[in-house]
């Protein structure tokens, strides 16, 4: 009866060992706003999750530190990866470092230039960049009434997303109910806050003139409202449009600073990508692309949103 007991036991513990998995994240930069709600919400999903171990680094915005620690993962013989790329363009060679060691790997949030001819358990984890820029714009345009100057703030160029979203700036801008609204001004401010507001008071200290600032993010679009506000500039004189509705841009729209936002489901995103590595290491089968629909945030519906944070 002992060696039944035991052996029931070991059983138990072989079994529980089996099932335990390993996944390892690598996000671009933890100092980042957006990002910290994804990989939040990935690490926060983990903890629901029996026997799921997630190792989480950051690559610091360091093409080649994300290599070594995909490399470092292999070696450590994780189950899956989940890689926040630090550049899009540099993707097909992660893709091949895993491809080759057999380990699962999948993309979050930025679209990875191979998106095309990712090798067998691959996939991109996001919501489609079609619809982030397109409706941010379409809202500014129709704030405008098609008509006016508008200044475009550009995320890293390195970046698919912003690539994307200036894309759908410029196609909505083509539109016959928009071809009124001028784009007098367009530069990167790398995501960054600091760098939206320094831009801004660059273009202001230039004596710029424009009726909308139609950024790639809320960080960018914060900055620009800084800058503005220091310059004593009236806020309801200029139309100010961002993506991602994190929550100091709900509290932005709140004040009455920032008009229109796309919503990002930050901790969506990274729950999704986190049950596609764990598929992939359960053998099971996931699409190339999983989207999450992104939303479109104005003063009206503030309040829901507000209610998801």
């Amino acid at each position: 009866m002992k060696k039944m007991i035991m052996g029931a036991a070991l059983a138990v513990m072989m079994s529980t060992a089996a099932h335990a998995e390993n996944v390892g994240v690598s996000m671009a930069l933890f100092d980042d706003n957006f990002l910290t709600v994804l990989r939040n919400g990935m690490q926060d999903y983990a903890k629901t999750l029996d026997g799921v171990t997630l190792q989480v680094e950051d690559a610091q915005n360091d093409v080649a530190k994300q290599q070594s620690q995909i490399q470092n993962f292999i070696a450590a013989g994780v189950d899956a990866i989940v890689v926040n790329p630090v550049d899009t363009d540099a993707t097909a060679a992660m893709s091949k470092i895993a491809a080759d060691a057999g380990i699962p790997l999948v993309y979050v949030n930025r679209e990875p230039i191979n998106i095309d001819t990712l090798p067998e358990k691959q996939a991109f984890v996001a919501s489609n960049e079609v619809e982030s820029g397109t409706l941010e714009t379409q809202e500014v345009c129709k704030l405008l009434g098609g008509k006016g100057k508008a200044v475009v703030m550009m995320g890293e160029l390195s970046n698919q997303a912003a690539r994307m979203r200036t894309k759908d700036i410029h196609d909505v801008l083509a539109t016959d109910t928009c071809k009124g609204i001028t784009v007098v001004e367009e530069q990167t401010a790398n995501w960054s806050r600091t760098q939206g507001a320094d831009l801004m008071t660059n273009w202001l200290s230039a004596g710029l003139e424009f009726d909308a600032v139609i950024a790639n993010n809320d960080e960018m679009a914060i900055g620009a409202i800084q800058a503005l506000k220091a310059a004593g500039r009236p806020m309801d004189k200029v139309v100010i449009g961002g993506v991602d509705a994190t929550q100091d841009a709900l509290a932005a729209m709140a004040a009455g600073d920032l008009d229109v936002t796309v919503f990002q489901n930050a901790a969506g995103q990274g729950k999704g990508a986190l049950d596609a590595a764990l598929k992939f290491a359960r053998g099971e089968t996931v699409e190339k692309k999983v989207y999450i629909p992104f939303e479109l945030v104005t003063p009206a519906n503030l309040k829901d949103y507000q209610a998801k944070n």
